[in-house]
């Protein structure tokens, strides 16, 4: 990442821990927990770190394992250490700095690891677990451009395994070539820490069944849920095809829910609540006699994690602001008969909105 855009974050950074009084702010990745923000503020993608981040200096703490790495993925200065543990390093580092007001996430940290390491420090320690999701949410042109790419190489890859998806394959098969074709077109991976949802007849019905052993059958529809990941962001897209014969009933349901997914995104505006936008994707479906089998929020937020701020749902209370990126995911699901979803993914503009994954195939696909 430009060190130029890490050190921009940085700054706005500083001027929330001034708006809050602080002299520190304090972060800590532990086994990839919480890398995503260490990723967003430093630029550093490691499993292991710590961040102390003053006025007038930014310091990146790491282990041996990520000497080389660090160097080449941070503007930070570098400490490479091993004789204490994280918590316990930031904790003494504030300590020796003589600090008196430390921000830290207590939304990240244990209460067991805060009253070890944390506690012991006499100055006033600050709950600042809101400052980088709040910089997080507002997206700039470069995170956009990575989702749109990660959302050209999801759809392309789809396209490329349905041409040689077929009745006999299995859900699992499917999923297999779907993730290899991802990284074969560029991306990094699928998601970062799901697996996709590939879910054929019946058990489309559940709204997050995992890929398994079960083979496509005539006459059934299949929904994919997935997604692809660039420069550490990622797309959320879902698509559903059928074999062989579309019954009339998976055409209803599929024409209702592109109803649903185009009357949200014309809703989707800065200043409006993620709740309104949800009642009118669901009103939609409500008045074609599935209300009850929509049972799940329209959407959310999507960036350096595939569920972020801000949520549409029937109790958001979040207002959209220029900046977003949400999905926008009507579903139906009918127990004993299976379940469609049409998933895109879009950034909020000063007027509007604008698709970041192109969702001109969102009809229903027969192979």
């Amino acid at each position: 990442m430009n060190a130029g855009i890490i050190m921009s974050r940085v700054e706005k950074l500083r001027a929330l821990m001034a708006d809050k009084g602080l002299e520190v702010f304090t972060l800590i990745v532990d086994e990839r927990a919480n890398s995503e923000s260490c990723h967003y503020i430093s630029g550093f993608r490691g499993s292991s770190a710590g961040l102390i981040i003053t006025m007038d200096s930014a310091t990146l703490i790491t282990d041996g394992r990520y000497t080389t790495q660090s160097k080449a993925q941070t503007p930070f200065n570098i400490i490479i250490q091993s004789e204490l543990s994280m918590p316990e390093y930031i904790a003494k580092a504030v300590s020796d700095g003589g600090y008196s007001r430390a921000g830290f996430e207590a939304e990240k940290i244990s209460h067991a690891t805060f009253t070890k390491s944390f506690a012991p420090v006499k100055c006033e320690w600050l709950d600042a677990s809101g400052m980088i999701p709040k910089l997080r949410r507002t997206k700039d042109a470069h995170e956009v451009s990575l989702i749109r790419e990660a959302g050209r190489i999801g759809r392309e890859a789809l396209g490329n395994v349905l041409k040689i998806s077929h009745v006999g394959m299995s859900e699992v098969e499917f999923e297999i070539l779907l993730t290899g074709e991802i990284k074969r077109l560029g991306a990094e991976k699928g998601w970062a820490h799901d697996d996709f949802i590939v879910a054929s007849g019946e058990r489309s019905a559940m709204c997050h069944a995992p890929a398994t052993p079960k083979t496509f059958a005539d006459g059934e529809t299949v929904t994919v849920d997935y997604g692809a990941m660039v420069g550490g962001y990622m797309s959320d897209i879902t698509r559903n095809f059928a074999l062989g014969n579309v019954s009339d009933k998976a055409r209803e349901i599929n024409d209702v829910l592109l109803r649903a997914h185009s009357e949200a995104v014309k809703a989707l505006r800065p200043g409006i609540k993620g709740c309104d936008v949800d009642a009118v994707a669901r009103k939609v479906i409500a008045d074609a006699g599935y209300g009850d089998k929509f049972v799940h929020g329209l959407g959310h937020g999507l960036g350096l994690e595939v569920h972020e701020a801000p949520r549409l749902s029937r109790t958001s209370k979040d207002i959209l602001m220029a900046g977003d990126v949400v999905t926008v995911e009507p579903g139906i699901y009918i127990e004993g008969w299976g379940g469609l979803r049409i998933e895109d993914d879009y950034l909020i503009t000063e007027d509007g909105c604008e698709c970041l994954t192109v969702n001109d195939n969102q009809s229903l696909s027969v192979i």
